[in-house]
């Protein structure tokens, strides 16, 4: 039997051990939740573009590595000049992906493996293809006011027409559109193709909500609620739109920085929606039974504000605020850096809400292991399983995907391509990922040394550490914090990351984790012994030696372990 299958055994006999009764932990408070970007996860057809059958084929592999909920960005019919984001029709499938039918064959085979399904939910805007918008332009009853249409100011010397505020949009340039068919300007927070929504029209909120039965009855588990802090209820007071004042940020007009965005985002009125989105679902549920029909909320916010999504003392909304607190952390991170941005979340969030989840990849920003450095990956996965509460893993991120150099320009190409290209299954053609003559962003050349396949065969690979931590966050001693259980974390030196998990005295694991290319000494730990039970390549240990804590302890240069101490 090989060292690899060992290590996983035993992981695995520990956790049977281990698990205790935690029925007052809901699904999604102790979850491992995977992110899928379908155009790059698995093709089906030979098109050279993931889709549903692919994601199907691929599901007993996220069953595998211990994934609870697979969170599927946007594949609704769509022109696809925001990449799905910019939604024609809410309750179809784009053909690229497949079919309705595709979708319920996907739904089954999670449901059958004991996975659920999160959908991305677009609320903020639609597409300028969508039928709503279309009719919005001529203005025909009922959809008139769907969008938020403005006259505009014009300049009592020149006569010239111009938008009525200055405000610059998400991806730069004016937030106001000209439409020539109706003579009016729209907001578009985000591309022109991407109208916003007037949200103090009734009925367009109840076409939203009924969006989301349209899935809920399809059988999707929960929703990942895009651009929360963009929600906007129009118009202020006094009918006008103030201009926003210069930020000092940048010289460049048109960029979206250059103004402040006082009015603009996170405004108070944003986390109503969630409020009355959260009934809805919480009715649904008493209506169909079943587990809870979660929320997960998008929002790069302050975590005051991200606090308010949770609930504001008479009203409750999303479960599960993103928390993105280590997105900004790069190859300069320190064990201090890391407790900051921990501490920032858990003094709010877990304080008032006993809620915490971690994310430290996404499809909008450079990957973890070009972004912090490729000796610090593993390190990343372990701190954000083991700190208390979800983990958000971004598809690849499980074996070390790196950022790919896709070596084109912004008028060809998105800029976040580097961290969309396709996942390496294995050494095989386009590494597993389509049997087509190419595919819609290059394969990482890396990919025959770099898979999926090749990782299983390695014991301290970077997919055998993932699989091992999200099998020790199914223990007692990671699940059941809310009663039983306890929990620490810190940094013991400017480079060494500490975390303690315990279980009522009856189970204890400790991670220790060096940021750092030094050695690291620390002397009376604990009076415990400790086994080391996951070991990350850097370490010169083996999996079920022991260490006596009360004495010196090394830690190589990048080293990570987790020991376990039981009574």
């Amino acid at each position: 039997m090989s060292a690899t299958v060992l290590q996983i055994l035993k992981v695995l006999l520990l956790c049977l051990w281990s698990v205790s009764a935690t029925s007052d932990v809901d699904w999604w408070e102790s979850a491992t939740l995977y992110q899928i970007y379908p155009r790059s996860f698995m093709d089906s057809n030979g098109d050279g573009v993931g889709d549903l059958n692919g994601i199907t084929s691929r599901l007993e592999f996220l069953k595998e590595i211990g994934i609870t909920a697979a969170w599927l960005s946007p594949i609704y019919k769509s022109p696809m000049a925001d990449m799905g984001y910019d939604v024609a029709n809410f309750t179809d499938i784009d053909p690229l992906f497949g079919t309705l039918k595709d979708f319920d064959a996907l739904i089954a085979k999670a449901h059958e493996l004991d996975l659920k399904i999160i959908l991305d939910f677009v609320p903020n805007h639609s597409s300028d293809e969508c039928e709503w918008f279309q009719k919005s332009v001529l203005r025909e009853d009922g959809y008139d006011d769907f969008y938020i249409w403005e006259d505009g100011k014009v300049d009592p010397v020149t006569g010239e027409r111009k938008p009525p505020s200055n405000w610059n949009s998400v991806f730069n340039g004016p937030m106001w559109t000209w439409n020539e068919q109706r003579q009016q300007y729209y907001l578009n927070q985000f591309l022109p193709k991407q109208p916003d929504f007037n949200f103090t029209n009734p009925q367009l909120r109840k076409k939203l909500i009924e969006v989301m039965r349209f899935w809920l009855d399809r059988g999707v588990d929960a929703f990942r609620i895009d651009a929360v802090p963009h929600f906007r209820e129009m118009r202020f007071e006094n009918g006008t739109y103030p201009d926003e004042f210069v930020s000092g940020f940048t010289n460049d007009t048109n960029h979206y920085q250059y103004y402040t965005h006082i009015y603009t985002k996170d405004q108070p009125e944003n986390v109503e929606l969630l409020y009355e989105w959260r009934e809805f679902l919480d009715e649904y549920q008493r209506l169909h039974g079943g587990e809870t029909r979660a929320m997960i909320a998008e929002a790069y916010s302050p975590v005051e504000v991200l606090s308010t999504y949770i609930n504001n003392g008479t009203h409750v909304g999303s479960q599960v605020p993103m928390n993105f607190n280590f997105i900004p952390l790069n190859n300069q991170v320190t064990a201090e850096h890391v407790e900051y941005m921990a501490k920032n979340w858990m003094d709010v969030m877990w304080t008032r809400h006993k809620m915490a989840n971690w994310v430290v990849g996404n499809h909008d920003n450079s990957r973890p292991a070009t972004r912090l450095g490729w000796q610090r990956r593993d390190i990343m996965t372990i701190i954000a399983h083991a700190l208390p509460g979800t983990s958000v893993t971004y598809y690849g991120d499980e074996i070390g995907m790196p950022d790919m150099n896709t070596e084109c320009t912004p008028s060809n190409c998105d800029f976040r391509d580097p961290v969309r290209t396709p996942m390496q299954w294995d050494a095989s053609k386009n590494a597993g990922f389509s049997a087509g003559n190419s595919t819609w962003l290059p394969v990482n050349p890396n990919y025959k040394q770099l898979n999926v396949q090749a990782q299983r065969g390695i014991a301290r690979s970077t997919l055998q550490i993932f699989k091992s931590m999200t099998a020790l966050k199914k223990t007692a001693a990671f699940k059941a914090f809310k009663k039983e259980g306890g929990f620490s974390f810190g940094a013991l030196s400017k480079q060494v990351f500490q975390i303690v998990r315990t279980d009522a005295k009856r189970e204890e694991y400790r991670v220790l984790a060096n940021f750092g290319s030094q050695f690291e000494y620390f002397d009376g730990l604990t009076n415990k012994t400790m086994e080391y039970v996951i070991l990350t390549s850097y370490s010169p240990h083996r999996i079920g030696e022991r260490v006596d804590l009360s004495k010196r302890i090394l830690l190589m240069p990048y080293e990570a372990v987790v020991l376990r101490w039981a009574a």
